[in-house]
């Protein structure tokens, strides 16, 4: 069991691996699921929310193994976010005015680092007035707002037919008139639709990708882009990830278990081939003690491109969340 962002063993205990199957059994089959040897893996929400996933001999060496993912009941606020340390009040005033000014953010992290939280509370910071369609594997986010449409991806059945995919899914809720489209995580070749739809009028889009860091994020999409199938040149897909994605924000999980905010990185255009990243926040780690990271969060003084549109959008923002270099230029 993961605690304090660390596994612990507990003292709970299974008699044989039949009860584990019998358990396994238990949580899939009201879900209209099953395990067997026909179908030896299965992934899917139980109705709290949770995510379960099951996996079983041949593929598994070790027996049954069984993964439960819970989330809390009330979803953690931007307060709770600052309050435990993973990020700044000016970095949450910066996250939340980038969001109400509609620019398009992409939060970046490896698995367990929190970015399905994160992207929680990014989306809280949207306008009740706008309809937020969501898209995702297995429906994790808890969104605040009243007009929301949330769509869930579907797995084929034992005979193979029947899968919906992320990508049919991105490509239906251009047509539901969304004022903000969220994924909670791309994968494949949805990141070429996702880039098309920020490219397009869907501005203020929220999505979450795999990768240790921005500039591996970036070329995380780039790959991902063809595996759509489309023989695009590498400096189109360049163009249109910089034309598409404003912010970067890396999440990870540190050595002591907490999560953090390491990184807020501010996409500036193309140069040549080479997309331009500038760093606006982050976080230095100075030391580790007593089992606990030493360091502190930073504003580089970098004043972000993208300030101008806070005015045009009407969102204010003192340009001392930036730091004391800037206010002295």
């Amino acid at each position: 069991m993961e605690r304090f962002g660390k596994l612990q063993l507990t003292d709970v205990t299974f008699d044989d691996e039949k009860h584990v199957m019998r358990v396994v059994d238990k949580i899939v089959a009201p879900l209209g699921r099953r395990v067997d040897e026909a179908s030896p893996m299965v992934d899917a929400r139980l109705p709290d929310g949770s995510r379960v996933n099951a996996i079983i001999p041949p593929l598994s060496l070790v027996g049954p193994v069984l993964t439960i993912r819970r989330f809390p009941k009330q979803p953690l606020t931007v307060d709770d976010i600052v309050r435990l340390g993973s990020m700044t009040r000016e970095m949450a005033d910066f996250l939340s005015a980038a969001v109400r000014a509609k620019l398009n953010v992409i939060v970046s992290g490896g698995t367990g680092s929190g970015k399905t939280t994160l992207l929680n509370v990014l989306s809280s910071f949207i306008p009740e007035t706008e309809r937020i369609v969501t898209v995702e594997d297995a429906a994790e986010l808890q969104l605040i707002q009243d007009h929301v449409v949330t769509l869930e991806s579907r797995a084929s059945n034992i005979d193979g037919k029947g899968e919906i995919t992320i990508r049919s899914l991105v490509k239906n809720c251009l047509r539901m008139r969304p004022d903000r489209i969220i994924v909670g995580e791309v994968r494949s070749g949805e990141a070429l639709d996702m880039l098309q739809a920020m490219n397009t009028g869907h501005d203020g889009s929220l999505t979450t990708v795999h990768a240790n860091s921005p500039r591996e994020s970036l070329s995380r999409i780039e790959t991902m882009v063809l595996m759509a199938g489309m023989d695009l040149p590498v400096r189109a897909i360049r163009d249109q990830i910089a034309k598409a994605i404003n912010l970067i924000v890396q999440q990870e999980r540190l050595q002591d278990g907490t999560r953090k905010i390491v990184s807020v990185a501010e996409v500036q255009g193309l140069e040549g081939d080479t997309i331009i990243l500038e760093d606006l926040f982050r976080y230095e780690q100075t030391g580790y003690e007593a089992g606990k990271v030493i360091g502190a969060f930073r504003a580089t003084g970098a004043r972000p491109r993208c300030y101008e549109k806070f005015s045009a959008m009407g969102v204010h923002l003192p340009l001392s969340v930036f730091g004391k270099v800037l206010l002295n230029a």
